[in-house]
């Protein structure tokens, strides 16, 4: 089996590394990519090739891990050379994934719930055939929530749109939590409901999105576009707040 990469950033890599057997290749290419990306896919045990589309066709598994931007030009540029099943990974609303799912033949709606490179993610799969990819419970948790395209991008979004407006609420404390010199006591007493490692996890989790800001911006404007009709007043303030 052949499973192929569009994109090649943090969960393509993880991936990667996560799905070991004798029996799967992995495939990429380094077209257009970043000099930090071509690093990252030297280091892995992945084939290159010259092209995208020559990814897309000779792929079983055709995995879209882009950006929420990127992730519509890609099936569009892709997807109809894929064989294959197309499994887009990307944080994007249930509109996309259904445009996506007109310009692509297989598609399987995925979400990966829990930081990739944690003991362990899951992932969460929706469409008609996302029951052929339950072998990947060998190496990541799996389950398949519907055969209907965009109920996993749904659930994703709901996740998406709790997990970021904490973060920046989190972010937002802490930084007057410094300016008052009580950092240390802020997480001391916050420990006491949270549990004993909250400290740890909250220095990570504002880091991560510090790192990925941008990304996470664009992922916040996908839960406002989607659930447009419900009050996103929290969600809107996250956004403010990541975009500075």
């Amino acid at each position: 089996m052949i499973i192929g990469f569009i994109g090649f950033g943090k969960v393509a890599q993880n991936l990667a590394g996560i799905i070991e057997s004798d029996d799967i290749n992995f495939i990429t290419s380094a077209e257009s990519r970043s000099p930090e990306t071509v690093e990252n896919i030297k280091n892995s045990n992945v084939e290159v090739l010259d092209t995208f589309r020559q990814v897309a066709s000779r792929s079983d598994i055709l995995i879209s891990a882009t950006s929420p931007k990127n992730a519509l030009d890609a099936a569009r540029k892709y997807g109809k050379y894929a064989k294959g099943i197309y499994l887009d990974l990307n944080n994007i609303s249930p509109d996309t994934t259904s445009e996506i799912n007109k310009a692509v033949g297989n598609l399987v709606d995925g979400a990966i719930i829990g930081k990739i490179d944690s003991d362990n993610p899951t992932l969460y799969l929706s469409g008609r055939s996302a029951s052929e990819l339950l072998f990947l419970n060998e190496f990541i948790q799996t389950k398949v929530i519907s055969d209907e395209i965009g109920v996993a991008s749904r659930l994703k979004l709901l996740r998406s749109a709790y997990t970021k407006t904490l973060s920046a609420l989190l972010i937002e404390s802490v930084e007057i939590a410094r300016s008052n010199a009580l950092e240390d006591e802020f997480f001391e007493t916050l420990a006491l409901t949270e549990g004993e490692n909250f400290k740890e996890k909250s220095l990570s989790r504002i880091e991560n999105t510090l790192n990925s800001s941008k990304r996470k911006s664009e992922e916040l404007e996908e839960i406002i576009d989607y659930f447009d009709e419900n009050d996103l007043t929290m969600v809107k303030a996250a956004l403010k707040k990541l975009s500075r």
